[in-house]
């Protein structure tokens, strides 16, 4: 008769302590302290809390600007940038190795709204500058791009070393 009841309660003790481990989340506590800033800003006076909003502590919701959707064929890698409302005229794309840059600026919603007016400001607005690693390396002299209905897509065609080749076997 073999007793394992003092191995299998230790065993159950370290399977506890590995499942707090995997739900421990490293920015909860710097999530708490940007709520708490908002909250102390917020008590102060709404005339302080614009300038602190996003610039202090985004927290894990902020994203960058704009979303992308990123996806290549056999030819060609293709950038789908989210932007509307930006100005097609400020936008600036350019390619460095395997480096894409976006950048542009999305104006402020007609009209003079002050800072100290907002109760919520989630819409971005500004410049903005977007720098997406590509998979490959690609022809920077055959870039293209179009903006239709807020959607930035960039083609950027694959170089000829990036492209797959087909490479014979030969029966000796």
């Amino acid at each position: 008769m073999v007793r394992l009841s003092g191995s299998f309660n230790r065993l159950k003790t370290i399977e506890s302590e590995v499942k707090k481990m995997a739900r421990w989340d490293p920015f909860d506590g710097m999530e708490a302290l940007r709520s708490e800033i908002d909250q102390a800003f917020n008590r102060v006076g709404p005339q302080f809390a614009p300038a602190f909003r996003t610039a202090f502590l985004p927290g894990r919701g902020a994203r960058e600007y704009p979303l992308i959707n990123l996806y290549d064929d056999q030819n060609t890698v293709y950038v789908e940038a989210l932007a509307p409302g930006a100005d097609p005229a400020s936008f600036n794309i350019s390619v460095a190795g395997e480096t894409l840059t976006l950048s542009g600026e999305k104006p402020r919603a007609p009209g003079e709204i002050k800072p100290e007016a907002f109760h919520r400001e989630e819409r971005a607005a500004g410049k903005f500058v977007r720098s997406i690693d590509l998979p490959v390396d690609v022809d920077e002299t055959k870039v293209k791009a179009e903006y239709k209905n807020g959607l930035l897509l960039v083609h950027l065609p694959k170089s000829e070393k990036a492209k797959p080749r087909q490479i014979s076997v030969q029966v000796a």
